[in-house]
Order: structure tokens, then C-alpha cells, then sequence
């Protein structure tokens, strides 16, 4: 029996992000990180839109996909430097998962469509790019929040959970309370929440 076009793409992508030299333990397990985080935002891409289309399950799994191979280092430093990395890391992204869904059997405007969630075009009118906006907010909150915690000081990671929280949606914040978060994450959610 031949597999799904769905199914070739989410192999292809995993395979890709497979790749990554950058690991995270997750569940005790060591894992390349960007497979990890494709799969866990996957998982809550599907818990806050149980009836969620194709194109965001797609937009999902590849939304950063060989995201190691644009490091922010190589960009100057500062709020430009950051802003401009993350626009061409989006493009480069957009342009990566577009070649697997057409090697896949996808048609264009399946491609666009998946193109423009993982680019994230009109975050906060299209409910497919805020669900996915939503999920990676919260596995950055399971997985990279004490780490970051860790290297800022109290106020620029106050501000780095304040901007967080502005990208989310309600479904997305309540979803925030079920998070096993540390003492100090519990306690930076709420000082960003009540400024």
C-alpha cells in the first residue's frame, strides 16, 4: 500500500530536523532538538485544534525546519540584528517546507497555504497561524524557559514572557496554568501578567 502524501512529507521533515546537532532531553531521553520541538508542537497544535486542517498539521511538524543552519550569531546583535534573522530565517523556512511538500505530491495552493503558516502571515487574523503561534509559545515555555531564565536578569526576562504572552491567544494563555513549570516560571508568568 502506498503511503500518503501526508505521511511522505511528515517523514521527510522529521528526517530533516533529525539532523539537528542541538540536543534537549525530553522525557528522559536525549533527542535532536528542532525533531523534539516539531514533534511537541505538533502535540499541542492538535490538543488546542482537535479538528485542525492539513496545512497547519504541515505547517507544524516544519515550522522550524533545519532551523540550526541560520544561527542568530551570524546576524549583528541588537533588536534589528534579531528581527532581521528571524525574517529570513522565516522565508528560508517557508522556501525549505515548500520543496518537501512538492517532492511530496502537494499541490500549490496547499504549498502556499502551508507556506504562509510556518511564515506566520497575519498572526492575530488567521486562526490557523495563531494556533501554531500558540504552540510554539507553549513549548518554549516546557522546554527553553528556565534555560533563558537562567542567562537574563529578572526584568529582561520579565519582558522576554510579557512579549510571549502579547503573541498568544486566551485558548493559548489558559493552556499556560496546566504547564509544569518551575518556582521561578511560575513566578515571572505572573510578574509579566500583572504589568
Amino acid at each position: 500500500m502506498e503511503r500518503s502524501r501526508f505521511d511522505r512529507a511528515i517523514d521527510a521533515i522529521d528526517a530533516a530536523n533529525a539532523d539537528d546537532p542541538t540536543t534537549i532531553t525530553v522525557a528522559g531521553t536525549s533527542r535532536p532538538k528542532e525533531l523534539a520541538h516539531a514533534e511537541m508542537v505538533t502535540a499541542w497544535v492538535h490538543r488546542l485544534r482537535p479538528d485542525a486542517p492539513e496545512a497547519l498539521l504541515l505547517a507544524a511538524r516544519a515550522h522550524h525546519i533545519r532551523r540550526w543552519e541560520s544561527p542568530r550569531s551570524t546576524y549583528p546583535e541588537g533588536r534589528a540584528g534579531y528581527l532581521r534573522w528571524r525574517r529570513d530565517l522565516s522565508r528560508r523556512q517557508a522556501d525549505e517546507v515548500a520543496r518537501v511538500l512538492v517532492d511530496a505530491g502537494y499541490d500549490d495552493a496547499t504549498v502556499d497555504r502551508v507556506r504562509a503558516i510556518v511564515a506566520k502571515r497575519d498572526l492575530g487574523r488567521d486562526d490557523d497561524v495563531q494556533v501554531l503561534e500558540d504552540a510554539m509559545c507553549l513549548v518554549f515555555l516546557e522546554t527553553q524557559f528556565d534555560d533563558l531564565a537562567g542567562r537574563l536578569d529578572h526584568e529582561r526576562m520579565v519582558e522576554v514572557v510579557r512579549r510571549t504572552m502579547a503573541k498568544m491567544s486566551p485558548a493559548g494563555l489558559e493552556q499556560v496554568a496546566t504547564l509544569a513549570l518551575s518556582d521561578q516560571g511560575r513566578s515571572l508568568i505572573e510578574a509579566a501578567s500583572s504589568t
